[in-house]
């Protein structure tokens, strides 16, 4: 019978295991519809993540600063997604959270215009809309190297190589799109539907100059527009520019 403390101070007992969604649900209905993570004993977890005993609990929302870069995290993943429905051809690297918001960078032969952002901006509208469940799974880091692999993911398939043999590693999949993450990330796509593609520039591959030149498009996310058209303002260069890091 877990107990759960809250920040507050507040405990609620469960008669049996129960996940951070549920428990946002038993505070209250709006709590349960804004949940985007929580925080267990010190820890971000998906709201799926499950708790079997007596913990520490926060639920991470757009309110929180956690949960504004879990948002734009997300939106980096559904940026990948609709990058590769659009250019199969194109591999994907990293995308981490920035300040002001996030990027991808990816390996494709031809460069990315202003029209092409434009259209990767579209299709991550129209998978968001589709709100299929963001899930994680933990795969054996060999399984995962050869999975990718298998895929033509190279570069995907050398980040995990260089994860010790003997660890697990943690993807995400959200519709037809799976992904390397920590996590965590938002449980709907929808969450993270206020999305802008700001600008492309050339990145090198784990920032080594001898290595292949990237290409890493900026991007930013709110739960709202109206924040979200505020971050924009933080932009100055314009979207088409492009320079090395």
């Amino acid at each position: 019978m877990p107990k759960i403390r809250l920040p507050d101070g507040a405990v609620k007992s469960f008669d049996g295991p129960i996940t951070v969604a549920e428990v946002a649900q038993a505070i209250g209905p709006g709590l349960a519809r804004a949940a985007l993570a929580g925080r267990v004993d010190g820890r971000l977890v998906d709201t799926s993540h499950r708790i079997d005993r007596d913990v520490d609990v926060s639920i991470i929302t757009e309110r929180d600063r956690e949960g504004v870069e879990i948002l734009r995290h997300s939106a980096a993943h559904l940026l990948a997604y609709a990058v590769k429905e659009l250019f199969p051809e194109a591999q994907v690297t990293i995308g981490p959270v920035v300040e002001n918001g996030f990027y991808y960078d990816f390996s494709l032969k031809r460069p990315f215009t202003p029209d092409d952002l434009g259209a990767i901006e579209k299709r991550m509208t129209e998978l968001a809309k589709r709100d299929f469940p963001v899930t994680r799974e933990v795969w054996p880091r060999d399984r995962a190297v050869e999975y990718f692999k298998s895929i033509g993911e190279h570069y995907k398939a050398e980040i995990i190589a260089s994860i010790p043999g003997n660890e697990e590693v943690s993807l995400y999949r959200e519709g037809d799109f799976i992904d390397l993450c920590r996590g965590p990330h938002v449980p709907l796509p929808a969450s993270s539907r206020s999305s802008k593609l700001m600008k492309v520039a050339g990145a090198y591959w784990r920032g080594d100059s001898r290595n292949e030149m990237l290409q890493r498009i900026y991007g930013t996310a709110w739960a709202k527009k109206k924040s979200r058209m505020r971050t924009c303002a933080c932009w100055r260069k314009p979207r088409s520019a492009t320079t090395a890091s």
